[in-house]
Order: C-alpha cells, then sequence, then structure tokens
C-alpha cells in the first residue's frame, strides 16, 4: 500500500471560515451565470455526467447547470501543498466540489488516502498526477523549456502502474539534486539555506521542489514572502533556478497514453513558446489542455485547443498555502460540454486499461498482478480479507466499483468473465477482500 506523508491533516476554523465566507460569493456568482436556457443538448450532457459521478441522472433536468464543479488540478503534502490528502478533500468537499483529481508533483503517494476521504463524503477522486517535464526543440538545450503535463486515469489507476512510478522516481530523486542547486545559487546570491531545513519543511519522504525551497528563504528572512521568492530568483531561467532529471515532455505525453491515461498540458499560459509546444505534443497524443483559469480568462487558448482538437480543461492549482490571493479549490467550475467531452473521451481509454489489469491477472493469477487492480480500485469499501476459490468473484464484486452497467454488461467484458471464470485464485493461498458486515 501506498503511504503519504502528513503535514497537515485538518483544517483550521479560521480557514474553514474564509471557506464558507468564500462560498457565498461564488454560490452567488454561480446563480448568475447559470440563469441560461435549458436545451435537450445540455441535460443529455449534464446527465452523462451525473451519471458517471453518482450513478443517476440529475434530479430536476430543468434545473441543469451549465457548469459543474470538477477540481481537476491540486496539490498535497505529498508534494508541494500545505494539506494532506484527506484535507484536500474535506476543504473540496466544503467548497461544494463532487470530482476531485489529486494531481500532486511527480507523485501518485496521497491518491489513496484522497479517495477514502472521499468516500466519506459521497465525492469521487480521479487519480492524478502533475509530472515535471522538459520541451526541447530537437533537443537543443539553449531552448529547452520546462512542461508540466497532467495524467487523468480511471479508479484502477494506470494499466502499467510499475512503468509510471519507475519514471516518477527518477524524476523525484532528480527534485533532490535540483533543490541543492537551488540551495548553492542562493548561498552565491549571499541567501544562505539550511538543507535541513529544506527537506524539513518538505516532509518525511516528500521531494523537495521550488516551494520549499521558497518557504526557507522567507522563513530565513531572504524575502518577504513566496511570491517574492519565485518572481526574483525562483521562476523558471531565474538566478537561483536549477533543472532537475525531467523527460522530454512527447515521451511523457506517449507514456500516459500507454498506461491508460489521459494527457492535459498544464497552464500553457506559462509557456515562452506555447504554440510550437502544442504542436509538438498534440503530434505525440496529447489529449487536452488547461484553458479555465481560477480569473476567468480564457488566456486565449480556447481557439488554440479548437484548432488542434484537444478538449478544455481547467483547475485551481491550489496548494494550501493560505494566501488571500490564491485561487481556492472549486473556483474553476467547468462548462459541462467540456466535462462530458473530457469524459467521453476518457471513459473508453479507462475501460480499456481495467480490461488490461484484468486480462493480465488471467494470464498470472498472483499476489503482484491482484496489487496491481486493486491499488486504487475500491479498498476504501473492504477491511477484512478471506480466501475465495473462484476468480469470477473478481469480475463479480469489483467491477460495479469501476464501471457503470452499460461498461459492465458490455460483451467484451463478458468474454473476459469467462476467461476468469477458469483462473483459480487461491491455487498458492491468494487473498481477496470481502465485504465488512
Amino acid at each position: 500500500m501506498i503511504s503519504s506523508p502528513q503535514r497537515s491533516t485538518s483544517i483550521s476554523p479560521e480557514t474553514m471560515g474564509d471557506v464558507h465566507c468564500n462560498n457565498k460569493k461564488k454560490k452567488m456568482r454561480r446563480r448568475k451565470r447559470n440563469k441560461k436556457k435549458v436545451t435537450p443538448e445540455l441535460i443529455l450532457a449534464s446527465n452523462y455526467i451525473h451519471q458517471w459521478a453518482f450513478g443517476c441522472f440529475a434530479d430536476d433536468p430543468e434545473k441543469v447547470a451549465d457548469r459543474v464543479l470538477f477540481e481537476l488540478h491540486c496539490h498535497s503534502s505529498c508534494s508541494d501543498g500545505f494539506l494532506a490528502p484527506s484535507a484536500v478533500v474535506e476543504r473540496a468537499h466544503s467548497n461544494g466540489v463532487k470530482v476531485l483529481a489529486l494531481t500532486d508533483h511527480d507523485t501518485m503517494a496521497g491518491v489513496l488516502e484522497a479517495m477514502e476521504a472521499a468516500h466519506k463524503f459521497d465525492m469521487k477522486v480521479i487519480p492524478g498526477v502533475e509530472i515535471s517535464t522538459l520541451y526541447s526543440p530537437r533537443e537543443e538545450s539553449e531552448n529547452e523549456e520546462p512542461v508540466h503535463i497532467l495524467a487523468y486515469y480511471g479508479s484502477c489507476g494506470p494499466a502499467r502502474f510499475e512503468e509510471l512510478e519507475g519514471l516518477l522516481a527518477e524524476i523525484r530523486d532528480g527534485r533532490y539534486l535540483r533543490a541543492r542547486k537551488m540551495l548553492i545559487k542562493l548561498g552565491k546570491l549571499k541567501m544562505p539555506l539550511e538543507w535541513e531545513h529544506v527537506v524539513k519543511i518538505a516532509g518525511n519522504g516528500v521531494a523537495p521542489g521550488r516551494l520549499h525551497v521558497a518557504q526557507a528563504m522567507v522563513e530565513a528572512g531572504h524575502v518577504e514572502n513566496l511570491k517574492q521568492a519565485f518572481s526574483r530568483y525562483l521562476y523558471d531561467g531565474g538566478p537561483a533556478y536549477a533543472k532537475g532529471n525531467e523527460p522530454f515532455a512527447e515521451a511523457v505525453v506517449q507514456l500516459i497514453s500507454r498506461t491508460g491515461g489521459i494527457a492535459a498540458l498544464a497552464h500553457p499560459w506559462a509557456l515562452k513558446n506555447p504554440v510550437a509546444i502544442i504542436r509538438s505534443l498534440k503530434a505525440a497524443g496529447l489529449h487536452a489542455i488547461e484553458v479555465y483559469r481560477s480569473d476567468g480568462k480564457l488566456a486565449g487558448f480556447s481557439d488554440l485547443a479548437d484548432a488542434h482538437g484537444l478538449v478544455k480543461l481547467g483547475g485551481s492549482d491550489y496548494h494550501g498555502r493560505r494566501h488571500r490571493d490564491e485561487p481556492d479549490l472549486g473556483c474553476v467550475d467547468l462548462p459541462v460540454f467540456d466535462v462530458y467531452e473530457f469524459l467521453k473521451l476518457a471513459r473508453p481509454i479507462w475501460f480499456e486499461a481495467i480490461k488490461d489489469m484484468l486480462l493480465n491477472f488471467a494470464e498470472e493469477s498472483s499476489h503482484v498482478n491482484l496489487d496491481k487492480i486493486l491499488r486504487f480500485g475500491g479498498l476504501n469499501n473492504y477491511k477484512f480479507y478471506s480466501t475465495v476459490g473462484h476468480s469470477n468473484d473478481l469480475v463479480g464484486e469489483y467491477p460495479s466499483l469501476w464501471l457503470d452497467n452499460q461498461e459492465n454488461e458490455a460483451a467484451e467484458f463478458e468474454a473476459i468473465r469467462l476467461k476468469l471464470s477458469h483462473t483459480i485464485l487461491n491455487k498458492s493461498g491468494l487473498q481477496m477482500p470481502v465485504m465488512s458486515g
């Protein structure tokens, strides 16, 4: 089981007060925005989303809103956020978020905790990760540019988790080297920092990032706040900036596709050469791009998304810094039609990933292959383990947690059931979870 380091597990009363105050303002704005004509197309799209998220249609079709609260970009203490994954989910729930993708930098360590917390609030969590990459036209180092790629997976996570985790581990190792380089540069700028201080801020087992270095700079009195640390020293190409061990962006997009995920370009407005990067990543298989921002602006990327056939997404990029100017969870409510396009694209890909996992298990019914299926897929509903004698229990109980009725009853899934029915699970004492009473 993947464990997640803890930094903060609850939300302070002061913060909760801010949440409720902000909620009132946001609800007023949404009511004004959502007073649009309800069309059959809007009802169809809304019902599609509602059925996927909650297993049923919207209660009142005549009151269908044209935007939904999906939070598709946020961070926890497992990377450079300041709240534990469960606290992120709790805050998102307080803000009215129904579906959340936890997208920590270069790690999925917090996803299971987030899924378990979401179960208490009847929320849905999309396993995600934000991967640090490098764009290098023709691999020319002088024109390299850091690019972040968001990956979204189905309920069971990546189909080839070891392949993805191997890449993420290399990037995390590079983060340690990168942070040390930053400290060396800051030392030359007469702003010395202790390595132990940065590591302590990052938390146990967390690879230090720029935000942790920036926080150390604030605490050491070198800068007044995090914004100043980034704007003066740590920005891309800044005097204290350093590269880590980032893979090329195109290769990461291909890896995400290969492991059953949706690849989306994060905050393209921060790029120096967005048009060339989008064109190159689209050729590599990019599915989507962040267009919607916390300030409500499209940043001119909506047309680029249309031109390249990319799904339009967005999110708060929440880190929990508790600054008044930081976008809060759920502040970017997405148009229903864009979420509809996202799910129409993603669900068949996620379905194929689940099929691959089950077929691999049918070929080799081992503890290792079972863990691959259940790493994220519904363990929060189970407490006890008992031995079972037949593998069709696997597809008899679990698919209802991962798939809707139509997917569960698909002919191709029936073929997998038939294949699994001949696989004996307990030939080596294999353990299967059973529902707790």
